[in-house]
């Protein structure tokens, strides 16, 4: 047994996450049993068999082509119409009759992952995340062999019915066999993904994402039951969702003060505003960074962000339609002063 196993033991038991306890727990016992300590394992066994909670039977410990993935919860905002979907992947595989092969495609940024954490907790399944390092081998035909072993691997789960497989960024092994530019390794590769797809376990949920579905293998596209495309936010859904991750990032840094007119108006000075994972990054900074004593600061850093602009001058902030009173919390210039300067005063007299 490693400190590593002690150490997750009481992580897991902090963060109230029953299901990786419990796996963790399993480990000790695989231990115990692994060294002739036979009963002391069966003792455990028999306290984890107590809790109706599912312990896998596989960890990254095991096998070289799996990393176990956290799905602690993380705020994820989707439009409507992919919330629905997501709704659909969960009902379907509610129903277990092999509906169980997901395809996620859309631009960096658009929560494609953090979704599947959501169908995940859902589900109330574990993830296993592919490790492209180590499945990809720059020796002849080991790719292949790689890929062959990790679908027996995945469909010797001990409890099928609890596990996700996550193909995060499934590109690597998905391109067009027909492309003049890819290798025929990989071509060979590919093929060896539809043989393991055609055969995988049905209790399974195999989930991948990608951000280059224009080049995408047809054969492969089609061994998926449903195709999920995450572009699909309109100007006002990608507002929202910067209001949320606000209200968030606000709640988290304990700031009361909130203006949903001016931050709107800051995130409406985007020639394109950008999707949720970059906006995030945006919002936490501006919020993180920004000076405890003074409540309207994470303003003044989020529309240098936006607009990349430190020092804006007064008539291009009247010229963006911000108001007197928004300007002199961009600015930090008494509203009299700024009244000056717009009508044609000097403004520091």
């Amino acid at each position: 047994m490693k400190k590593k196993n002690i150490l997750n033991l009481i992580k897991y038991y902090s963060e109230n996450n029953d299901s990786g306890f419990k796996s963790e727990a399993y480990e000790i016992a695989k231990y115990f049993d692994s060294i002739g300590d036979y009963q002391l394992a069966e003792y455990i066994m028999a306290l984890l068999s107590d809790a109706n909670t599912f312990v896998p039977q596989m960890t990254t410990n095991e096998s070289d082509f799996f990393e176990k993935i956290d799905n602690s919860a993380e705020l994820l905002l989707l439009p409507e119409v992919i919330t629905q979907d997501i709704l659909g992947i969960v009902n379907a595989v509610s129903y277990n009759v092999g509906i169980n092969k997901f395809l996620l495609q859309g631009a960096p940024g658009t929560g494609k992952t953090e979704a599947v954490k959501q169908i995940a907790r859902i589900l109330e399944r574990e993830i296993y995340m592919v490790d492209f390092s180590s499945l990809v081998d720059s020796k002849l035909g080991q790719t292949q062999k790689n890929i062959s072993t990790m679908f027996k691997e995945i469909n010797n789960f001990t409890f099928p019915d609890k596990i996700i497989i996550l193909f995060d960024e499934i590109d690597a092994l998905a391109l067009d066999r027909t492309n003049s530019n890819d290798l025929r390794e990989m071509g060979r590769a590919t093929s060896t993904m539809l043989k393991g797809m055609d055969h995988l376990n049905e209790q399974v949920v195999l989930i991948a994402t990608t951000n280059l579905y224009e080049y995408f293998d047809k054969a492969l596209s089609r061994r998926f039951d449903a195709i999920i495309d995450f572009n699909r936010y309109s100007k006002e859904d990608l507002v929202e969702v910067a209001e949320g991750l606000l209200e968030n990032y606000l709640k988290k840094f304990k700031i009361n003060y909130k203006n949903i007119r001016l931050f709107r108006k800051i995130i409406g000075l985007y020639d394109q505003i950008p999707y949720p994972g970059e906006l995030k990054n945006v919002i936490k900074t501006a919020v993180a960074f920004s000076n405890p004593e003074d409540s309207t600061d994470y303003m003044r850093r989020l529309y240098s962000i936006v607009c990349n602009n430190n020092q804006p001058e007064l008539r291009e902030l009247q010229n963006q339609n911000f108001t007197i009173r928004e300007i002199e919390i961009l600015t930090k210039v008494s509203k009299s002063k700024i009244a000056r300067k717009l009508k044609g005063g000097n403004e520091f007299e």
